[in-house]
Order: C-alpha cells, then structure tokens, then sequence
C-alpha cells in the first residue's frame, strides 16, 4: 500500500508540473497578479455545481460534477467532490479533501489538502452577492472553475463570468461547460469524454 501511495504521489507531482507546459496565454493581462476576494464561510458552505473549468487529467472526461463544503468547527473545511466519469450512467465517484482558509486573506484563499502532504492553492476570485455564482482560480491561471448552486446557467450569466475571468487575465478559450444533464453531451463549448486539452 505504501509503494502504491508514494507512486501515486509521483504521478500527481508530475501531472501539476505538466500544467506548466501548458500554451502560451495570449491574454494581454496573462501577468497581472490574481486578486481574491473576502468571503462569508458560513454562507459559502454547500452545494456548488461545477459549470465549467480548464479541463485537467483528475476532472478529464467528468460529467454531473460538484463540489460540497462544511465548515468544521476547528474552522477547517470538509471539501467533498462528486462526479461521474464520462457517462451520466456511470457509478458517481467520491474524493475527499480538506481545505484551510489561509490566515490574513479573508476566507478568500484556501490551502487544498490533496492527500498528505500534498496542498495546493485555491483561490476565491469572484462570488456574487447573493452567492449563486463563484469564479475559483489557481496562481498561474492555468486552473480556473465557474460554480453555481444550481446546475443550470444561463448563456447571459456564463458569458458575463467568462468576461470577469478574461479582465483576470484568463485564456478564456481554454474553458469548457460540463455537462450537467446528458442532453448537454457533445454539445458547443462543452467538455466531451474522450477530448484532449
């Protein structure tokens, strides 16, 4: 089990360090820094629906995606992602996380334990008032996720967060809608299984 975790551990180290192959960002603000904003834990906790991402090898060929997030009473946060891969049909997986708010930045910023002692960055760079809608980034911008509390979102909605993640800095064509119904599979702009990045 041990030779299993630290090869599994190798594999994971090589595929993020992959993400810095990826293409030019031809955004004329690719370098300028992300900023993150302040946000409610309590209010943020939840069901989010993943709308759209930068398609990467752990959420390649994923459909019906969400995330869900507790708050514990330490103030670390229980991260649960739920997903299907490739087909609505499909048994739905389950990963777990654990996220740490980072001190100083106002629940905006949160260190992503992936499995011990790997952590990652996420970074909180959009929720609406009403917290329908939130936009998370990774430093580097080669990850991004558009979320919702609902599964649906409106092409007027999806375009306006688009325009918000490209005034980041964002390669916006890199993103793809996920299916959250079959009936949205192989269609324009959305992730198809089987589809390289």
């Amino acid at each position: 089990m041990r030779r299993f975790c630290c090869a599994f551990a190798a594999v994971l180290v090589l595929a993020l360090a992959a993400c810095s192959n990826d293409p030019p960002n031809p955004n004329p603000r690719a370098s300028a820094p992300l900023t993150t904003v302040p946000v409610d834990l309590p209010r943020y906790m939840g069901r989010w629906y993943v709308i759209a991402n930068i398609p990467y090898f752990a959420e390649r060929d994923m459909v019906a995606s969400r995330a869900e997030w507790k708050l514990r009473e330490d103030g670390k946060i229980d991260d649960s992602y739920y997903a299907r891969k490739k087909s609505f049909d499909a048994p739905e997986k389950h990963y777990q996380f654990l996220d740490t708010p980072v001190p100083g930045k106002e629940g905006g910023e949160w260190s992503v334990q992936l499995f011990w002692p790997v952590h990652v960055t996420q970074l909180t760079l959009y929720v609406d008032p009403d917290y329908r809608y939130t936009i998370l980034g990774y430093p580097g911008k080669n990850l991004g996720w558009i979320f919702s509390r609902e599964p649906e979102m409106s092409d007027d909605v999806y375009r306006s967060l688009l325009a918000r993640l490209d005034a980041m800095g964002y390669d916006t064509s890199r993103f793809r809608r996920v299916p959250q119904r079959p009936d949205q599979l192989g269609k324009a702009g959305f992730a198809s299984p089987g589809e390289k990045d």
